[in-house]
């Protein structure tokens, strides 16, 4: 077995499994580039009525009911987290929220800063506030003292997503993620391993 150099943990949410697919991908990707791995969905809130009352909500729900829900925990073991969440409403979904809020202990304590983190998203809608659901997290993590690593346009590729601050994709059920945001998501996955080698390496040589 392969001696892996950093922890990623990928934790999201997801309704319609838009989210869910990239979480996958980008968990894949920063696998294979040498990370160890976590895949990680927050906890569902709304009632099962309503989930039961939408196809693809419920769909999803079954399709993923296997992947294990993201504990604080999972942030310690963490070198570097990268999360995910459709839009609401220009802002991230309330059940990824949520389990931000349950963090309030460890941060107190410095245990999220000095990670590395990263963002990704989706809405059903272009312009449907992909840009400003990332930084309306990207708020939380300089609360953290954490360290963001955004795929910016450091590759060529990442101009056919055209979202510098973290994977986005317009699309739901009827419209399923697309090659540009496969790319996307391989590129900041790729990026965020890479950067949190060389800081966890270089924090080893400092001390």
């Amino acid at each position: 077995m392969p001696v892996h150099d950093v922890n990623v943990a990928v934790i999201y949410y997801s309704s319609t499994g838009t989210v869910a697919e990239l979480a996958r991908l980008i968990a894949d990707t920063a696998e294979h580039a040498g990370a160890d791995v976590r895949l990680r969905r927050t906890a569902e809130l709304a009632p099962q009525a309503v989930v039961d009352a939408y196809p693809a909500w419920a769909a999803n729900a079954a399709a993923t009911a296997d992947i294990m829900e993201a504990v604080p925990e999972d942030m310690l073991w963490a070198d570097a987290v990268i999360f995910g969440s459709p839009t609401r409403f220009g802002n991230v979904s309330a059940q990824l929220k949520q389990f931000l809020d349950t963090l309030g202990g460890l941060w107190r304590h410095g245990q999220l800063a000095d990670k590395v983190y990263s963002g990704f998203t989706a809405s059903a809608t272009a312009h449907g506030g992909q840009e400003s659901t990332l930084l309306a997290l990207y708020q939380t993590i300089h609360h953290f003292g954490g360290i963001l690593v955004t795929p910016g346009y450091t590759d060529p590729a990442k101009y056919t997503d055209g979202n510098p601050y973290g994977t986005s994709h317009t699309g739901g059920p009827d419209a399923p993620v697309d090659d540009d945001a496969r790319t996307a998501a391989r590129i900041q996955a790729a990026r965020v391993v890479k950067f949190t080698k060389a800081i966890k390496s270089g924090l080893t040589q400092v001390g």
